[in-house]
């Protein structure tokens, strides 16, 4: 097995659980802010998936990253089914690791549309297209691993504090799919999983068309 399928698995497993996971701190401990911790948490968790494993695998976390960067040609097709595998895999475990330590919580972190279907699939959409413009930026430019961890890690951070009490602020399949596993809420993972990889690959067409 690749070291940049492990890392994959590494990275999305703590992505996973640290976000998610703080969602059930702040509840379950009723701190205040809890938003503002929540975004924090998920900024903080996409910059040490970055440090730690960007040289690996590139850190993608996300199977939506991935699917964009491959249409955008830089990254492997070949590589793309075995990284979605190991970034659901990793999710899951993660979800499987919470639902363990809250075994009575209604929900493992789950991402839910609070301002109806459509708008959220549009605010995820969104959201996700935001994100993939700074993966894109990042590539483009030739960032440090340091200056790629800060940059992607404050957009999460900043999308999930304003944009999580309306939609979730999912801007990840993988994120939005481990939850539901272990709390059976189905009905709205459709929005998560298309509106985020549509963003994704937005984002690169439209910057394909304006090279």
């Amino acid at each position: 097995m690749k070291r940049s399928y492990t890392a994959e698995f590494l990275g999305t497993f703590q992505l996973v659980f640290i976000g998610t996971g703080s969602v059930l701190l702040v509840e379950t401990q009723q701190w205040s802010y809890p938003q503002l911790w929540i975004g924090l948490a998920f900024g903080f968790a996409v910059f040490l998936g970055i440090m730690l494993f960007g040289k690996t695998s590139g850190a993608h976390m996300n199977p939506a990253v991935s699917i964009a960067l491959s249409i955008r040609g830089d990254f492997d097709k070949k590589e793309l089914p075995f990284y979605l595998i190991f970034q659901f895999v990793g999710a899951i475990v993660a979800s499987a690791c919470l639902a363990t330590i809250y075994p009575d919580h209604p929900h493992y972190g789950d991402t839910l549309p609070r301002i109806g279907n459509w708008q959220s699939f549009a605010l995820e959409f969104g959201l996700t297209f935001v994100l993939m413009l700074g993966v894109i930026f990042d590539f483009h430019s030739k960032s440090s691993i340091w200056q790629a961890g800060i940059l992607i890690g404050e957009i999460v951070g900043l999308e999930a504090y304003f944009a999580g009490p309306y939609c979730g602020a999912s801007m990840n399949p993988a994120r939005s799919l481990s939850p539901a596993v272990f709390s059976g809420m189905w009905s709205h993972i459709w929005i998560y999983l298309i509106a985020t990889t549509l963003g994704a690959v937005g984002a690169v067409l439209l910057f394909k068309r304006s090279k």
